[in-house]
């Protein structure tokens, strides 16, 4: 490095170093100046250190003083804001900060004191007062704001040096606040005049929101929102609507009650939006809803809400919920009272016999409507659906076997041929829906009973609908209960299979050369396994020859497959198709056994008394009753009877009738068939009630089998654990005492209440 470099080096950083207080002056050390010369720089300190003028601090205050008064008084400004903020600044600059904060905090102190007479004057109309209080209050701001402009390098400097001391800003505020707003008459009088304000809102009319949103800004400004405001607000928020609260439950109805809530919540959050302050929220909200929900719970339900439910009235319901969602314990007391509705109401529909013909579609189309009010209204609330479940069990249950017996009757009706009502995807929705009440319902073996019952019907005469929606019902049944409880009704769809297949080989065995000469009839059996059907009262009748014939070589036939088996007929459920001659032509006549014997009497002779049929096929006399009052009273008279009438007696004659006429060329006449009989409801019940008292028996000596020795009151509470029918105490002793009675167990010696089981 050359020796130029070094000393060019050095002079520069001599520049940097000692600049303070001194003048720099640039030479060079030749004279000529020219490109690349040696230049050196050349630092001389002031001859004399300045000094400041004579009474400088006192005539620049007085400057500023003058400015601070003319905006207090809103006059012209005689100096220029560029000249004051100077002014400012040199203060700062010359230590004087300190000074010029306590003389700025005096001016100002002595301007807002000066402001509050007018507000301590008697007799101001508040809205009026209102209105002062705040033109004097946006004054002040707008004062503080130009001062602070002009003093505002004091407030960067000296005001962020002294944490202790306040911002001109805030101590504007403080200022304000000491000497105005915490004056405890000025004060009462504002805050009074804001609540007369609100109230009047409250009550319809017209305010000026403007004005509400600037005092309010103002308190929370000078940070006396909440002392000052909010708690004497809420006190008259909670007045005003404990009073409208019960008010308006006795003016109104309760969708109009629901309906002012609303309107109050949507009101009071609206002045949130406007005027109030955020911070209020919470506990206004709460508040109203205490003195316009809380208060009533139990008034609106007890009310309104079995009416809202009676009439559907959806969009009450929804807001009756959203509205009980924001109190405590809303929404439990609502499930609690619509769960006694559901029971109440229910109850109307199971416990009533002259209502039975409708109970299952009511029941269907309640909870139908019931679900619809929960998934809409109750925003499918999983407590809601639960105590929706748990009043249906409830209630259904109420009215013991008979709801089970009626569902079946109903799932029959539904599936029998001739329904035309729903296509095969209705029909399935209504099967999903029917095992929603089968759930409900204790007594399933009753249920079981009828449905195995109608069942047999459908598929022995032929009226099933569909075997896809048989099989589907069965499908449900085993999928809720198990397979035990299906197996007999699988037996008997297995039954009808296997006899499809021997009628198939049976008729192949009939155009063999023996059977030539016989009568062209179609004979078709169905094999039934005798545990899995219903029991059926063995009936002789008197079959005419060319039946009998067939009958015969049929039981040939089969026992030739099927050694060591009986074969018993069974005519009550046997159904035949008949070719009739009518005077306006042939006819065919689907017809069930019974009325088919009756009718082929008639190719032999036109006239036939009541006895004489009844000596010719030797039907039961209720049974006979029946079926010519279906051939003779019936829609399809194709007998006449005489003396006309409703009912056949004993002395009744009947007649061919010539003259039927009919525009359908096959008439169904064996419906009676499919109708149940009292005597047949009557069988079936009491073969309820014996499986029942089997099951009970079973039950009892499994229990006493494994435990040996049992109290009575133990043994009680295992049998209701094991039983899945409903059942009395008293029937459980009458069965404990049947069993002692025949040996299988015994009362112990020393305790009375003691059972053994005897091996």
């Amino acid at each position: 490095m050359s020796q130029n470099e070094n000393d060019r080096k050095r002079a520069n950083f001599s520049a940097l170093s000692n600049t303070n207080g001194a003048i720099l002056k640039m030479s060079s050390v030749t004279g000529s100046g020219k490109p690349g010369d040696i230049k050196k720089l050349v630092i001389k300190n002031f001859k004399t250190k300045p000094t400041l003028p004579e009474n400088y601090q006192e005539k620049t205050w007085e400057k500023l003083r003058d400015a601070v008064l003319a905006i207090h008084s809103s006059k012209r400004i005689e100096y220029s804001l560029e000249e004051l903020y100077q002014a400012v600044e040199n203060m700062c600059s010359h230590k004087m900060d300190s000074q010029l904060y306590v003389s700025l905090t005096s001016l100002t102190e002595q301007h807002v004191k000066s402001n509050i007479t007018p507000f301590l004057a008697e007799a101001v109309d508040k809205l009026v007062y209102l209105k002062m209080m705040n033109d004097c209050w946006q004054s002040h701001c707008q004062q503080m704001i130009m001062i602070r402009s002009i003093f505002l390098y004091l407030d960067r400097t000296y005001v962020l040096q002294n944490p202790t001391v306040h911002s001109i800003w805030d101590m504007g505020l403080e200022l304000f606040r000491d000497h105005i707003a915490q004056n405890v008459l000025v004060q009462t009088r504002t805050v009074d005049g804001i609540l007369l304000l609100i109230e009047k809102e409250r009550h319809g009319e017209s305010v000026d929101r403007t004005l509400l949103k600037s005092l309010l800004r103002m308190l929370s400004d000078l940070q006396i929102y909440r002392e000052a405001f909010e708690q004497k607000f809420l006190v008259a928020t909670k007045h005003l609507y404990q009073s409208e609260g019960q008010v308006k439950m006795e003016e109104l109805d309760v969708p109009d009650y629901l309906q002012h809530v609303d309107k109050r919540l949507q009101e009071e959050n609206e002045r949130l939006l406007h005027y109030l302050d955020s911070c209020t929220k919470h506990q206004l909200i709460v508040t109203v809803e205490r003195q316009l929900i809380n208060e009533h719970i139990t008034g609106i339900l007890q009310k309104g809400l079995d009416q809202l439910l009676e009439e559907n009235r959806l969009a009450d319901l929804t807001l009756l919920y959203q509205l009980f969602s924001r109190v405590k314990n809303g929404t439990t007391e609502l499930c609690s009272h619509f769960n006694a509705y559901i029971k109440k109401k229910g109850r109307t529909i199971v416990i009533d016999p002259e209502k039975d013909k409708s109970m299952v579609q009511d029941l269907l189309d309640y909870k139908d409507k019931l679900d619809h009010i929960v998934n809409t209204c109750f925003e499918r609330n999983e407590k809601y659906g639960n105590s929706l479940r748990e009043a249906f069990e409830y209630f259904i249950n109420q009215r013991s076997n008979k709801p089970a017996e009626l569902i079946a009757k109903y799932v029959d009706m539904k599936l029998r041929a001739g329904n035309k009502e729903a296509t095969e995807e209705e029909l399935e929705q209504i099967l999903d829906k029917i095992m929603v009440l089968f759930r409900f319902i204790h007594g399933k073996d009753v249920f079981e009973a009828f449905y195995k019952k109608d069942l047999a019907k459908r598929l022995l005469v032929g009226k099933s609908a569909s075997v896809d929606a048989e099989k589907s019902m069965l499908s449900k049944l085993k999928q809720e209960c198990g397979g035990g409880f299906t197996s007999k009704l699988e037996g008997m769809f297995k039954d009808m299979e296997l006899s499809r297949d021997i009628n198939i080989a049976f008729k192949q065995n009939m155009q063999n050369a023996e059977h030539k000469d016989l009568q062209n009839i179609d004979l078709t059996v169905n094999i039934l396994t005798m545990g899995f059907w219903p029991t059926y009262p063995v009936m002789e009748v008197t079959l005419p020859a060319e039946l009998l014939q067939y009958q015969a070589i049929f039981n040939k036939f089969y026992l030739a497959k099927h050694s060591g088996r009986k074969l018993q007929w069974q005519p009550t459920l046997g159904h035949c198709v008949l070719k009739a001659q009518f005077d306006a032509g042939p006819k065919d006549l689907q017809v069930s056994l019974f009325q088919a014997l009756v009718l082929l009497l008639f190719n032999y002779n036109p006239n036939i008394s009541f006895e004489e049929i009844c000596a010719a096929i030797n039907i039961e006399t209720g049974e006979l009753k029946r079926t010519l009052q279906s051939l003779a009273c019936g829609k399809a008279r194709v007998l006449t009877k005489i003396p006309k009438g409703r009912e056949v007696e004993n002395t009744d004659k009947f007649q061919f009738n010539n003259e039927f006429t009919n525009k359908l060329f096959r008439i169904k006449i064996n419906q009676i068939q499919m109708k149940e009989t009292t005597e047949e409801q009557k069988a079936t019940e009491e073969r309820v009630y014996q499986d029942r008292q089997y099951q009970i028996d079973a039950a009892i000596v499994r229990i006493m089998k494994m435990r040996k020795t049992l109290s009575h009151n133990l043994l009680i509470m295992e049998l209701y654990k094991q039983l899945t029918f409903p059942v009395k105490p008293a029937d459980l002793k009458k069965r404990i005492e049947s069993l002692i009675d025949r040996d299988y167990m015994e009362r112990d010696k020393d305790n009375q209440n003691q059972y053994n089981y005897v091996a």
